[in-house]
């Protein structure tokens, strides 16, 4: 699948632009569509002019994103699915060696519908900076997880850790050690955690997960089903206890969705008037005593002064005498 690109400039104008050059590949064909031909510099500027020629370019998940085995959830994909093609009016937004940043759902999406053309917006980030982008862009969002943000932002520690050593042979301590002070280890922590827009303690509970959560456990932290701080818990057992755990959460939480979408669909009745007391005291009276006698009467704590009725004595009174609420 090929995508194309063009490099942003102004905020008000890509998204007129990209408008534009969807209208004008839908006319050249399948694989056409708009890439500034522009030179990029080295400290990733961005020139003031938007103008180029039409080519054509291929883009992909960003490794981190791979590895840390993500994918867009099939609601949000329905979800998307259901605005048409109003779905690929935003641009999606690539590195310059064509990694993806923003816009997976709509990649995804793009794939099921063997579309061949998407607008981007490219900018000259390296694969780390688009890394810090992604994970910026995602911190309102709720494609991601709080657990899938401290997955991506674990791929930085590498250069985070670099950059602290490096700054402590600057600073003259630990010379010629490749190990960090317990002080630098903790800006490290602080950086990763801000990036993945997490508190400090999850960055670590996420180490811990990741040694020795069962692989259903991380599926479920990593879709959002269930939260960092649950999943730790869930982890301190052997993993056939977590995946009891995990199965009574489920089925607790089913059970739950299930009675509140039950309650959302009864309609309460009208409250019956003094003649539909007077005639269930008749059609009461009227019942042999085999019938009443398997009525049971319980006291229900509740205030004010009711008679509750259940759908099954209802249904029985009916057969002997229409009796309806209305």
């Amino acid at each position: 699948m090929t995508y194309g690109s063009f490099r942003r400039k102004l905020p008000w104008v890509h998204r007129l632009f990209a408008m534009l050059i969807m209208a004008i590949a839908q006319r050249a064909g399948p694989f056409l569509i708009g890439n500034e031909s522009g030179a990029r510099n080295e400290t990733g500027s961005q020139p003031g002019d938007i103008g180029g020629s039409l080519v054509t370019r291929r883009v992909d998940a960003h490794p981190s994103y791979v590895k840390s085995r993500l994918a867009v959830p099939a609601f949000k994909l329905d979800a998307l699915a259901k605005l048409g093609d109003l779905a690929f009016c935003e641009p999606m937004v690539i590195a310059c060696s064509g990694v993806i940043v923003d816009g997976y759902a709509r990649f995804e999406l793009a794939k099921l519908q063997n579309r061949q053309t998407l607008t981007c917006i490219e900018y000259d980030w390296t694969d780390e900076q688009a890394l810090q982008s992604l994970l910026r862009m995602q911190r309102r969002s709720s494609t991601l997880s709080d657990f899938a943000r401290v997955l991506l932002a674990l791929q930085l520690e590498p250069s985070f850790k670099e950059k602290a050593r490096a700054n402590q042979r600057i600073g003259g301590q630990n010379k010629g050690s490749s190990k960090l002070t317990e002080a630098a280890a903790v800006d490290v922590r602080s950086a990763l955690a801000h990036e993945a827009a997490v508190c400090e303690g999850n960055i670590t509970k996420v180490k811990q997960l990741m040694r020795n959560a069962h692989p259903e456990i991380l599926e479920a932290l990593r879709s959002g089903e269930i939260r960092i701080h649950r999943g730790w818990k869930l982890c301190e057992q052997s993993p056939e206890k977590q995946m009891q755990a995990l199965m009574l959460y489920r089925s607790k939480r089913g059970i739950g969705k299930t009675i509140r979408n039950l309650i959302a669909r009864l309609k309460p009745r009208p409250r019956p008037s003094k003649s539909d007391l007077a005639r269930l005291t008749r059609l009461l009276s009227a019942l042999n005593s085999g019938e009443l006698g398997s009525i049971n009467v319980l006291v229900v704590k509740a205030t004010g002064k009711a008679v509750y009725l259940t759908e099954e004595l209802v249904a029985a009174l009916d057969a002997q005498e229409e009796l309806t609420f209305e």
